[in-house]
């Protein structure tokens, strides 16, 4: 993990909004760089809520950062708690469907232009996310087998390292 990774979401607890989004069979993904030893980790795409935001208006606000696309809130699914130092996060899990918008490569506001993590935005074929490493996959899709297993995960669950 980078310096500047550590110094904008390190060493504090951030709670985080995701969205599970699910077009064709296929769940909508964001790659990063930095975030892990192989600099490639896949995650759905979502962030920090910032203060007086509401978690709605979060995950909207994050995948037009992102994605380019808009986004309708859906169901609550679950919560993830995430700890390997210097990073904690309680990441809230939310289903979502697209209202308009056109998918393209976002960017992350909290870091400069020249440290941009997002290297990549696609749909993953459920047939492709099952037979990822788990060491380039959000640590909440390691047992994902299918979009209904996906969208019937709830509860809290907890990766520490």
């Amino acid at each position: 993990m980078n310096e500047m990774i550590k110094s904008a979401y390190g060493n504090k607890v951030r709670v985080r909004v995701c969205g599970i989004c699910i077009k064709d069979n296929a769940l909508l993904l964001v790659n990063h760089k930095g975030l892990n030893s192989d600099d490639n980790l896949w995650v759905p795409p979502g962030g920090g809520i910032e203060f007086g935001e509401s978690t709605e208006a979060a995950l909207r606000r994050e995948f037009l950062e992102e994605t380019g696309l808009r986004v309708d809130v859906t169901d609550f699914l679950f919560v993830n708690e995430f700890i390997k130092p210097p990073l904690h996060a309680i990441e809230l899990f939310f289903s979502v469907d697209i209202l308009n918008g056109q998918l393209i490569q976002g960017i992350d506001p909290e870091v400069g232009a020249k440290d941009q993590i997002i290297k990549k935005v696609e749909f993953v074929s459920f047939q492709n996310l099952v037979v990822m490493s788990n060491e380039i996959l959000h640590n909440a899709l390691h047992s994902v087998k299918s979009q209904e297993s996906l969208l019937n995960m709830r509860g809290y669950f907890k990766f520490c390292q």
